[in-house]
């Protein structure tokens, strides 16, 4: 008995995430949010409730992190939760490798609502859009949310993994 529970300990042990340079200064300064396992390049992930995003990128903005590389919707699957990601890098003069993190925010289905990031990173603008567009998460205080890959009139978000066609559109011919 012994024995199991000295094995229990060390699994436990290994699944806690050591905490990342970008979340440290994060915790430093009373920003919440939660450290998540770096990814398999060894990128810092942290997640960020909705609530706090803004005041969150705003300090990452100041931390240094001046461009947001890209931003994109996940879907966990049927009944969870939807995820707004964004990766950030600081771009500095003779950087051959600049410092990275990605931001997660955890949204639930029936409401995924984000605060914009448009007026940090005008980059955040056609992002955003593609995000609303394929997974239906509204980006509050963005300029132009609205569909962007697909007609206006469209009805769903085509990525989303519970998502059904709809039968009006018609395969035809090509010749």
């Amino acid at each position: 008995m012994a024995d199991e529970e000295s094995k229990v300990v060390p699994a436990a042990a290994e699944a806690l995430v050591q905490a990342g340079i970008v979340s440290q200064w994060l915790a430093e300064n009373g920003f919440d949010h939660e450290s998540l396992a770096p990814d398999a390049n060894g990128v810092e992930i942290i997640k960020v409730a909705a609530d706090f995003l803004l005041p969150t990128a705003t300090a990452l903005y100041a931390y240094g992190f001046n461009c947001l590389q890209f931003q994109s919707g996940i879907d966990l699957g049927p009944g969870q939760d939807l995820v707004s990601v964004y990766h950030l890098i600081k771009i500095s003069d003779n950087a051959d490798r600049p410092a990275e993190v990605r931001v997660k925010v955890f949204l639930p289905r029936e409401n995924p609502t984000v605060p914009s990031l448009y007026w940090i990173w005008k980059t955040a603008d056609w992002q955003e859009r593609e995000s609303y567009d394929m997974y239906g998460i509204i980006y509050e205080g963005h300029p132009n949310l609205k569909r962007i890959l697909m007609p206006e009139d469209w009805v769903g978000w085509p990525l989303r993994k519970d998502y059904i066609s709809p039968d009006f559109y018609e395969l035809q011919d090509a010749y």
